[in-house]
C-alpha cells in the first residue's frame, strides 16, 4: 500500500509508519515538529520529511491512505486536500483495527497501568518465542518498535488508550478497536479537557465493555469497584474473568511474589504492579501461556520504560522516574518506593504537566497524594500553563489541593534543579513522577547524584 501519515512524527504515528515500512508498504509523511527519538527513527529508515510543515502536492489520488494524527488540525491544508480527493482517512485506532480485523485481539484498557499489563504480557509472548502483532505506548527490551504488524500472526496485543483518535474522529481510541479479549485494569478519571464530568469518563469504559466481540472476554480489576460495577452490570454475552492482587511481601528490598511452588523473587515492585502482574497473567494463559511458564517468564520483567524505571542505584540510595501523573497513579507509585525502602527517606518530586494536573478544580484530586513521602515536592511551569491556554494557578492552590503543611512547590526550573542537586541522597529514595521532563532536567546528571 501507499500510505501518508499527517502528523508522522508522534510517539504512536511514527511507531505505526516504522512498522508498515517494515512491513513492505510504502511511505510517506509531514508534520510541522519532529523531535527525538521520532526525528532519528525515521531519519535511519528513510522516512524523515525532508521539510518541516505541511504540503498539500504531496497529497495525490496514488495515495491507497491517509492516516491522520491528533497533533495536526481540522484545517490542515493536507487533510483538506485528501477530503476534496476522497482519499480513504482513518484515524490511527480505524487504522489498527483495518490492519487487525481478521486477527484475535487483545485490548488492554484502564486509566493507569495498561501500558505495564501491556509490556508484561507482552515480555512473556517474547520469552516464550510466541510471535504476536502488538502497539504499546512504552520502548521496552528486546523490542525494536512500540508497533508491529504482520499478515501471518494470529494475536495482535494493542493498549486501549481511552484518549480521541483524531481531529475529526472525537471517539476515544479503545472504542474502534472491537476486542475479542478485554481487560480494564481501573478507573480513575483523567483527561478532563476532554471528558468534562467524571460520569461523562466512565461512560466510555462502559461503552467499551459492550464493545467486546459477542462470545469474547473480560478480565478484570475486581478491587476497583467502579470497574467491578460496571462489567458486572453489562448485559453483553461475553466471559468475565475478575482478577485481584496476589500475595506478596518485601523483604530487604526484594518483592517475594506467593505462588502455588512458594516465593519467587521479581524485578518489580508495589500493589498497583502486582496487581497488573496478576491481570496480565489471565491474559497471557487465554493466549495460550500456562500458568508455570508465565511465572517462569515474568520473574525477569523490569518494567516498561518510564514505568518505575530504576535511573540509579547506590548501595545506600535509589532513584526512580515514573510517567505518574493521575491522582490515584501517584499516591500508588509513593508508597510503592516507600514500602520497598521503609527505612530510607524518600523525596518524591512530582511535576504538573497534563491538562488535567494544571485545572485548579481538578487539583483538589490530588489531595494525600504524596503523604507516604517524607519530603513532597511539587513543580510546574507557568510556561506549560500558557502554552496549554489554561489560566493560572497560584501557590496557594497546589498548597491546598494536597493538604501538606510541609510541600515544597517550585515554579522555576532552574530553582527545581538547584534544590535537587543541593541534596544528600545518603540512605534516600528519590522518586521523580512526570509525563514532562521538569523543564529540561538531564536525567543523565541526575544519576550522578547516587552514589
Amino acid at each position: 500500500m501507499n500510505i501518508h501519515f499527517i502528523a508522522i512524527g508522534g510517539s504512536a504515528m511514527h511507531n505505526l509508519a516504522l512498522a508498515l515500512h517494515q512491513k513492505g508498504d510504502y511511505i510517506t509523511g509531514s508534520d510541522d515538529e519532529i523531535f527525538n527519538p521520532s526525528k532519528s527513527r525515521l531519519e535511519a529508515k528513510g522516512l524523515l520529511p525532508k521539510e518541516l510543515g505541511w504540503f498539500h502536492e504531496k497529497i495525490t489520488s496514488n495515495l491507497d491512505a491517509i492516516v491522520l494524527g491528533m497533533h495536526a488540525k481540522a484545517d490542515n491544508p493536507e487533510l483538506i486536500k485528501a477530503q476534496e480527493l476522497e482519499l480513504k482517512i482513518y484515524s490511527y485506532p480505524e487504522f489498527l483495527y483495518e490492519q487487525s480485523k481478521h486477527k484475535t485481539r487483545v485490548v488492554i484498557g484502564g486509566s493507569h497501568g495498561k501500558t505495564t499489563i501491556t509490556s508484561m504480557i507482552l515480555h512473556v509472548m517474547h520469552y516464550h518465542n510466541k510471535e504476536v502483532d502488538y502497539m504499546v505506548g512504552a520502548q521496552l527490551d528486546g523490542f525494536d518498535i512500540m508497533v508491529k504488524l504482520t499478515d501471518t500472526n494470529d494475536f495482535i496485543v494493542l493498549e486501549g488508550d481511552e484518549y480521541l483518535s483524531s481531529p475529526l474522529d472525537r471517539r476515544p481510541k479503545f472504542h474502534l478497536y472491537k476486542p475479542n479479549i478485554a481487560l480494564v485494569s481501573g478507573i480513575a478519571w483523567d483527561h478532563i479537557n476532554v471528558f468534562p464530568s467524571y460520569d461523562f469518563y466512565v461512560e466510555q469504559f462502559k461503552i467499551f465493555v459492550d464493545s467486546i466481540v459477542k462470545g469474547g472476554s473480560i478480565t478484570y480489576n475486581e478491587e476497583d469497584l467502579e470497574v467491578k460495577n460496571i462489567v458486572e452490570a453489562s448485559e453483553n454475552t461475553i466471559k468475565k474473568f475478575p482478577y485481584h492482587t496476589p500475595e506478596y511481601e518485601v523483604k530487604n528490598g526484594i518483592t517475594f511474589l506467593e505462588t502455588k511452588e512458594g516465593s519467587m523473587p521479581i524485578e518489580i515492585f508495589g500493589k498497583h504492579n502486582l496487581n497488573n502482574l496478576a491481570g496480565a497473567k489471565w491474559i497471557s494463559q487465554h493466549m495460550g501461556i500456562d500458568e508455570d511458564d508465565f511465572y517462569e517468564a515474568i520473574a525477569t520483567f523490569q518494567g516498561a520504560s518510564n514505568r518505575l524505571e530504576k535511573i540509579a542505584e547506590s548501595d545506600i540510595s535509589i532513584a526512580y522516574k515514573d510517567f505518574a501523573h493521575s491522582p490515584s497513579k501517584v499516591e500508588a507509585t509513593t508508597k510503592a518506593v516507600k514500602n520497598q525502602y521503609p527505612n530510607r527517606k524518600l523525596i518524591a518530586c512530582l511535576e504538573l504537566h497534563t491538562y488535567s494536573s494544571l485545572n485548579p478544580e481538578f487539583l483538589k484530586e490530588y489531595k494525600g497524594a504524596l503523604d507516604a513521602a517524607d519530603t513532597a515536592v511539587v513543580f510546574y511551569s507557568p510556561h506549560a500553563v500558557k502554552i496549554k491556554k489554561l489560566n493560572e494557578i497560584k501557590l496557594e492552590q497546589i498548597a491546598d489541593a494536597f493538604q501538606r503543611k510541609d510541600l515544597i512547590i517550585y515554579t522555576n526550573p532552574d530553582d527545581f534543579k538547584q534544590y535537587l542537586f543541593s541534596q544528600d541522597f545518603k540512605n534516600t529514595s528519590l522518586l521523580l513522577m512526570s509525563s514532562g521532563n521538569y523543564g529540561g532536567l538531564d536525567f543523565e546528571k541526575v544519576k550522578g547524584l547516587i552514589n
